[in-house]
C-alpha cells in the first residue's frame, strides 16, 4: 500500500495510464485502475472525481500559476509578452509530469470524450489569461486575442517538446512564440489588403 497521499496519487495515475493504453479508456473501470495502484476504489475517489479527471490532474495548478505570473508580470509589457512570461513561469509544472506527457496524449488523442474535454479545458485556460489580462487593463478583444493565440503557442510547443525531449520545454516554448510573431509580421492588415 503506499503510504502518502502523494504516493497513492502518483499510483493511481500510473496505473490509469498504463490499463487505458492497454485497454481503452472506455474498458477501464476506477476498480480496475485502483487495484492496479494497490488501494481501494474508494482511495481512487478522494483523489480524483472520475477516470476522466486522472488526465487533467494539475490543471488548478496550472491555471493559478498562469494567472498569477500574468497579474505579476512587468510593467510596460505587451499582452502576447505577459502571456508568454506566464508560460515560461508555468514550464516547471508540466516539466514535473514529463514521464505521463506522451502516454497522456495518446490516449486523449484516441478517445473522442477525452479529445471534446480536452478542448473545453484549454478554452477554460485561455479564458482565465485572458481574464488576467483585463485586470492589468488590456482592452477586451486584444486580451482574448493575445490569450487564444498565446495558448496555442504553448500548446504547440509542448506538443514538440514531447516528440523532442533532447531540446528543454522553454527553447520549444520561445521558438513557437517567435513562430507567432513572425506570422504576424508577415501579413498586411486586413484593413489594408486589397478585397479579392
Amino acid at each position: 500500500m503506499p503510504r502518502s497521499g502523494a504516493e497513492a496519487r502518483r499510483r493511481l495515475q500510473q496505473a490509469a495510464l498504463e490499463l487505458y493504453q492497454e485497454h481503452g479508456f472506455d474498458r477501464t473501470t476506477t476498480a480496475g485502475i485502483a487495484a492496479r495502484a494497490g488501494v481501494n476504489e474508494r482511495t481512487f475517489f478522494r483523489h480524483f472525481p472520475d477516470k476522466r479527471e486522472v488526465l487533467f490532474d494539475g490543471e488548478a495548478d496550472l491555471r493559478a500559476a498562469l494567472v498569477h505570473a500574468v497579474t505579476e508580470a512587468a510593467d510596460g509589457l505587451q499582452p502576447l509578452d505577459m502571456v508568454l512570461a506566464a508560460c515560461r513561469k508555468a514550464e516547471p509544472l508540466l516539466e514535473r509530469n514529463r514521464p505521463f506527457a506522451a502516454p497522456r496524449r495518446h490516449v486523449i488523442a484516441t478517445t473522442p470524450a477525452l479529445r471534446e474535454r480536452d478542448l473545453a479545458k484549454a478554452a477554460s485556460l485561455s479564458d482565465a489569461l485572458a481574464d488576467a489580462l483585463r485586470q492589468r487593463g488590456v482592452d477586451d478583444r486584444l486580451a482574448g486575442l493575445a490569450a487564444v493565440t498565446g495558448w496555442a503557442a504553448f500548446h504547440q510547443a509542448v506538443q514538440a517538446w514531447i516528440d523532442d525531449p533532447a531540446e528543454s520545454l522553454d527553447a520549444h516554448v520561445l521558438r513557437a512564440f517567435d513562430a507567432l510573431r513572425t506570422l504576424s509580421g508577415s501579413a498586411a492588415p486586413a484593413q489594408t489588403r486589397p478585397e479579392d
